[in-house]
């Protein structure tokens, strides 16, 4: 795999984690990861609709999604591992992430997965916000607002985007998103055009942990390139600092990640997400 792409340095901080990050001399890219690593792949904070656990030397989550995360594995183990959580996947009927980071060991992992029937992904890329060193322009249209989402109808409205944006139509994850309603790890976020839902994305805010994290960013289409996307990035950006939060990360498309560094976002490490389609 090929190193980070990017060197930043770590220093101690308050608020909710432990440390922040900036750009400059003085720590690797490597050792920043293995924060990130710490924190948030080898021991995940909670999610909704999702638990984790360690199976031998690997950390898969199951439910809404079902995700190799992190795993302890050298050269010589790890088609016998991929083989096993392979065998697992499909006895069960169900479809298999295996989220491997650029700096992840070992390096042939991508081949390895792809031997066992897994497929690559579009790569995506680890981008980092630094909300110690500012925010970017939060400047909202007129005719537009940016609701955080606190009812079954705001529900409604967010999956209604998110629908619309992505193509698929998910009912349990909807209900999973009622269920997690005043969950202070999880707040959802649409963008109101004129009073009509056109953006939504999520925001992850796990207690103890130094990282809160954007997903699920998508405006409906015939609303794209008028700037909802950025509002609402800079909006999360603004409520993570609010709530403590020392820096936030997004897994970037390509689309995405030029609007995202016009914003102030680094990119860490790209990631290449294997998959195992239900029935492959």
């Amino acid at each position: 795999m090929s190193s980070p792409v990017v060197t930043l340095s770590l220093s101690k901080g308050a608020g909710a984690g432990a440390h922040s990050l900036s750009k400059g001399g003085g720590v690797t890219g490597s050792e920043i990861l293995a924060l990130y690593d710490a924190e948030m792949r080898a021991d995940p904070p909670r999610s909704a609709g999702v638990w984790y656990e360690w199976d031998g030397d690997v950390v898969r989550s199951v439910g809404l999604w079902n995700v190799v995360m992190y795993w302890c594995l050298s050269e010589a183990d790890a088609d016998s591992a991929i083989a096993e959580q392979a065998a697992r996947a499909r006895s069960a009927g169900e479809a298999l992430e295996w989220k491997v980071y650029d700096h992840d060991v070992p390096p042939a992992i991508g081949r390895m997965l792809e031997r066992a029937g897994f497929v690559a992904d579009p790569r995506e890329t680890l981008m980092v916000l630094d909300l110690a060193r500012g925010l970017p322009d939060d400047a909202v249209r007129a005719g537009v607002e940016i609701r955080a989402i606190v009812d079954e109808a705001g529900v409604g409205d967010f999956c209604s985007v998110s629908d619309a944006a992505f193509g698929r139509h998910d009912l349990v994850k909807a209900e999973v998103y009622v269920r997690s309603l005043g969950d202070s790890a999880l707040t959802l976020f649409v963008v109101y055009r004129d009073g009509t839902p056109v953006s939504s994305g999520r925001l992850q805010l796990p207690p103890g942990r130094s990282f809160a994290s954007m997903w699920g960013g998508g405006t409906v289409p015939g609303q794209r390139g008028r700037g909802m996307y950025r509002a609402l990035v800079s909006h999360r950006a603004r409520e993570a600092r609010r709530r403590g939060y020392r820096y936030l990360t997004v897994d970037a498309a390509v689309m995405s990640r030029p609007i995202l560094e016009r914003l102030g976002f680094a990119p860490l490490t790209g990631i290449t997400g294997y998959v195992l389609r239900r029935g492959a």
